[in-house]
């Protein structure tokens, strides 16, 4: 179903003069879901229509990122989208097995060259190169993924060293809210458009930790601060100073509430990027602590004051241009706030001092009202670039590492997008320049030389038309003549220089070149270049001005005898001028396009001893506005970049290329086990390294060998993934294209089939490794279980040697118990003995009926055995003694009197009865047994006949009953 979109409906298209609507209406009457569509090589047929209906589709859906082969196009959408962002998806791309199989995104293309750094891949330093129009989201790009890499490098790093990697880190990403309030300014495209080109290396050590950065600036367009184009705004860091300041803080740097300042254009327009504690707390995080910051308020702040200093017409040539009247009091506050002399302030700014001569004579000549005005701007211009750079400096040296302490990084590089405003001059030939390099580089390294490639390693290939722009390129700085060479030229010359001579010597020089022609309908002097973004008409004027970039020496020595400490560190004392240097000869004149050439050449160089990955920013509106998709915009972005001819190869071609030794290095371990036996392939393996680092090319039974090497490797793949050359089919007879090709040397392949070889890699590697813990840990366990049985058998032995000990101590020990025992119970025995033999006597065999003469009447046994035996002792006669006592007793006791085998025995024959009778507390009654050498002290007596309870113990001390 086709509906309207942002006032211009899928009709209108079909219906206008573009010559592709009918594969437009082809794919459209399709039923592929073209939301769903991740990469744009699957857009079937490839056109721009088609490509450009498969993003407005995603765009409606709130899908920002789409594959474009071996780019990723980025649509900017214009409103906060932090859940595409956050550290939850970071990781998720992080710890995912497959990319493919994720959504495309910015932090795919972050992984994959962080996982090729680790893979190292040849080249293994990688390179992402954000390009894009002013507006496009260039630099947000670059920030996620900045943040992406120091959430990544973070996750895996150990406990000690968390706390360091956490500080670089966040050293790398506060650079950028420095950076970007001093290089960017709000412009007619862009809010935050950069005014300066930056390549970001992030340094990785061999463990793929960031280990420290280093910025790389190109190009300040640093007139911004003395003109702002109607509508735009200065650099941010001047908003900020102004809105975010305190109020002791505007009183010491002269900014009161309301204060106008001519280089402060549109200061009531309030902006996400005004908020000056983010840059004060970053900067302080850099190393730079409040004295300095404070220093350096004071200097903007002087160049505010600056700007609002306007002079005078003088009546007379010879007379100084007088400032006006309500410019006096900022030429004292500008003099204040930069600590110089006021009148040496004037002098600078209103005289000139001209050296002439070979005896190098000294003229002094009032400036007009114009020059006057032009050493102002020249003055601030200096200033504000030597800080600048000063900032990247200080920045370098607080987040750059030691060569020693990484091997390897990835460069994020994020430069100004194409310009193309109503009025160009050299500024924006320069941006323009370098964006024409960065395509070049782009059809180089994809386009042009991929297909020679092919060609040359025999794959069955049919060329690509695509938009060359060397013919552009050869016009900016071609040699010998170029637009760039005219200009130097034009420096050089000791002349005034004339934008019609200019003209005149462009257009006769470089009328052959295609991509140059004129505007003649302007009446000024112009020059048209058509960019592979489009033409732009370029003003003559004052371009060999800013080209030259005039200082005159006595602004830098003004400023050289400045009592501000920051000033004398931008400006050095010992800093000689030109015109003092030895000798009669100049010094070359280093020119604004030269040292830009000479920087960029160094830039290229780099990108190309790197893996280059792109991310092209898509602005889908110039007015900013979210959910609003111009189908023409976007379609011109889409033809100035080359998306379509990058997806036309992309789908044909093959991105990874491998030689055939760097191949079998890294996937050799994927063949299948064979015999070991010394084989010429194998003999022509080990030596090929030789061959190829000498840069020999290999015989062809060289050739061959490798080729049956690499044939076992592709022999593990699925049946779908083989190339047809590697299994000895013909290359007409397959029903599909493989997405793996064997060339002459290298390998050719898709990224779908070098996961794929990286994952049975990875498969087998933990194999082996599962394989060596097994049998490392079947080592371990049998060599511990050899050392606990021997540990065993120590321990045994010592057991039984100290058991024996003690045994032996212990039989000792019992020997001489026994012995003393035996020796103290034989002494006891005798002593017994003799006391018995002393005191024996016997008892009678039984009790006589009658009484004694003469005694009362003792009560009948019967009786006495009911009595207690307290009663029966207190009932006793009192001359009953001997005998007749005895006989109670043994009546009292129970013992039978009638009985012949017991008697009663004295120690001493004049003391007969009890020794001691002891009572115990009331309770339970208990019967102490205790050991004693008599020989029947342990035999308890006999049960009682009667139940007679109460009777206290009696303790025989002495008395015992023996067997007759």
């Amino acid at each position: 179903m086709l509906q309207q979109i942002n006032g211009q409906g899928t009709h209108s298209l079909l219906c206008s003069n573009d010559p592709l609507r009918e594969d437009l209406q082809v794919f459209l009457e399709s039923e592929i879901q073209l939301a769903e569509l991740d990469d744009l090589i699957k857009v079937n047929p490839v056109t721009p229509a088609t490509v450009l209906r498969c993003l407005q589709e995603r765009y409606q859906v709130d899908v920002f990122y789409t594959n474009a082969g071996c780019t990723l196009v980025a649509l900017n959408p214009f409103k906060p989208v932090s859940y595409l962002y956050c550290p939850e998806l970071m990781r998720d791309y992080h710890i995912a097995p497959q990319l493919q199989k994720l959504k495309p995104h910015i932090f795919t293309v972050g992984e994959q060259t962080y996982r090729n750094v680790k893979s190292q891949l040849e080249p293994v330093n990688q390179s992402i190169i954000v390009s894009g129009e002013s507006g496009a989201g260039k630099t947000w790009t670059s920030r996620c993924l900045m943040k992406f890499y120091a959430t990544v490098t973070n996750s895996s790093i150990s406990e000690e060293s968390h706390e360091r990697v956490e500080r670089i880190e966040k050293r790398v990403l506060d650079s950028n809210p420095v950076m970007e309030a001093f290089g960017n300014a709000c412009t007619l495209r862009n809010s935050n458009s950069s005014r300066f080109g930056k390549y970001i290396q992030l340094q990785l050590n061999r463990t793929q930790q960031m280990t420290g950065a280093s910025v790389q600036t190109y190009l300040l367009e640093k007139t911004r601060v003395a003109y702002q184009a109607p509508l735009e705004r200065n650099f941010h860091i001047f908003y900020q100073i102004t809105k975010g300041a305190s109020s002791s803080e505007r009183l010491e740097w002269h900014l009161p509430e309301g204060a106008a300042f001519r280089w402060l254009p549109n200061s009531e327009r309030t902006l996400e990027e005004d908020c000056f504690e983010v840059t004060r707390d970053a900067m302080l995080h850099l190393g730079i602590d409040h004295s300095i910051q404070n220093n350096i308020f004071k200097v903007l702040s002087g160049l505010l004051h600056l700007g609002n200093i306007r002079f005078a017409e003088s009546e007379d040539e010879s007379q100084v241009c007088q400032p006006q009247e309500d410019a006096k009091c900022f030429v004292m506050t500008a003099a204040s706030l930069l600590r110089i002399s006021k009148e040496e302030l004037l002098e600078t700014l209103r005289v000139r001092t001209i050296t002439a001569g070979k005896q190098q004579q000294v003229f002094r000549k009032p400036c007009s009202r114009a020059e006057c005005e032009t050493r102002r701007d020249c003055l601030a211009k200096v200033t504000y670039a030597r800080l600048f750079d000063w900032l990247v400096s200080i920045i370098n040296g607080s987040i750059c590492a030691e060569s020693s302490t990484w091997d390897t990084f990835i460069g994020l590089l994020d430069v100004y997008g194409f310009e193309c405003f109503p009025n160009n001059n050299l500024e924006q030939l320069c941006i323009n320049y370098a964006n024409e390099k960065l395509q070049q580089h782009f059809v180089a390294h994809y386009l042009r030389a991929q297909q020679e490639e092919y060609a040359a390693e025999g794959l069955k290939w049919s060329f690509i038309s695509y938009q060359d722009n060397q013919s552009c390129l050869d016009l900016i700085e071609g040699s010998p003549v170029s637009i760039c060479s005219l200009i130097n030229e034009e420096c050089r010359l000791n002349r005034l220089s004339s934008a019609i001579q200019l003209q005149t010597r462009i257009e006769n020089a470089l009328s052959s070149n295609v991509s140059l022609s004129r505007d003649k309908l302007s009446k000024s002097p112009n020059f048209v270049i058509a960019h592979y973004a489009g033409p732009v008409q370029y003003q003559i004027e004052g371009m060999v001005e800013k080209n030259k970039d005039p200082v005159p020496p006595e602004l830098i020595q003004l400023l050289q005898h400045s009592r501000d400490s920051l000033l004398q560190k931008l400006f050095p004392s010992q800093e000689k001028e030109p015109e003092q240097v030895s000798g009669q000869s100049k010094a070359p004149v280093v020119t604004v396009v030269s040292k830009f050439k000479s920087s960029l050449e160094q830039l290229m160089q780099v990108l190309h001893s790197t893996t280059p990955h792109y991310i092209r920013c898509i602005k889908p509106n110039s007015q900013g506005q979210a959910q609003k998709f111009q189908a023409n915009e976007v379609l011109s972005q889409l033809k100035a970049c080359g998306i379509v001819e990058t997806v036309h190869i992309s789908a044909a071609g093959f991105p990874i290329r491998l030689s055939f030794q760097s191949f079998l290095e890294r996937y050799d371990l994927l063949r299948k086990p064979q015999p070991v036996q010394p084989s010429p392939s194998s003999r022509l393996s080990r030596s090929s390294p030789t061959r190829e680092h000498s840069g020999q090319q290999p015989s062809p039974e060289e050739e061959v060998g490798l080729q049956s090497l690499i044939g076992d490797i592709l022999r593990t793949l699925p049946p779908m993934t083989r190339p047809a050359t590697a299994l000895g089919v013909h290359p007409e007879a397959r029903p599909a294209p493989s997405p793996i090709h064997c060339g002459r040397t290298k390998i050719f392949m898709t990224t779908s089939v070098l996961e794929l070889l990286e994952q049975r890699r990875m498969q087998t590697l933990n194999k082996c490794a599962r394989c060596i813990q097994f049998c490392w840990r079947r080592h371990q366990r049998r060599k511990l279980e050899k050392q606990r049985w021997a540990a065993t058998l120590l321990q045994a032995a010592a057991r039984s040697w100290l058991t024996r000990k003690r045994i032996q101590k212990l039989h000792a020990a019992a020997t001489s118990i026994k012995r003393a025992w035996r020796k103290w119970r034989a002494k006891m025995d005798s002593l017994v003995s003799i006391e018995l033999d002393d005191v024996e006597e016997n008892c009678f065999a039984r009790v006589p009926c009658h009484p004694l003469s003469g005694a009362a009447p003792w009560p009948p046994r019967e009786t006495i055995q009911l009595w207690p035996l307290g009663l029966v002792l207190a009932s006793a006669p009192v001359g009953v003694i001997g005998m007749r006592r005895n006989l109670s007793l043994q009546a009292c006791l129970q013992i039978p009197c009638h009985s012949s085998s017991h008697k009663v025995e004295a120690t001493q024959c004049d003391q007969a009865g009890i020794t001691s009778i002891r009572a115990l507390p009331q309770g339970s009654i208990r019967f102490h047994c205790k050991k004693s050498p008599l020989l029947y002290a342990n035999t308890s007596p006999e049960a009682p006949h009667c139940n007679i309870t109460g009777f206290n113990q009696i303790l025989l001390d002495r008395h015992r009953l023996i067997p007759v």
